[in-house]
């Protein structure tokens, strides 16, 4: 049986289009405020997040906890 994700709103979301939307919001520098992980600060880029994010999950729920802030700023709640 296939289950729904109607309550989860990181359903159907890349960890590339999060960190995308992220970094438009934030910017890299303010990110790295709210996420202190090296490829933030030092020389950032997608390409290097995502290679550390999907290899290290603590930094992965860290991102994700921002980028479900972030969806409830501009909801307005």
């Amino acid at each position: 049986m296939k289950e729904t994700q109607t309550n989860n709103p990181l359903h159907g979301k890349t960890l590339e289009m999060i960190l995308n939307e992220l970094v438009d919001y934030y910017g890299w520098e303010h990110l790295s405020t709210k996420v202190t992980i090296n490829c933030f600060t030092n020389d950032p880029s997608i390409k290097s997040s995502l290679k550390f994010l999907r290899r290290t999950p603590w930094a992965r729920s860290k991102v994700e906890k921002v980028y479900l802030e972030m969806q409830d700023k501009k909801s307005g709640f």
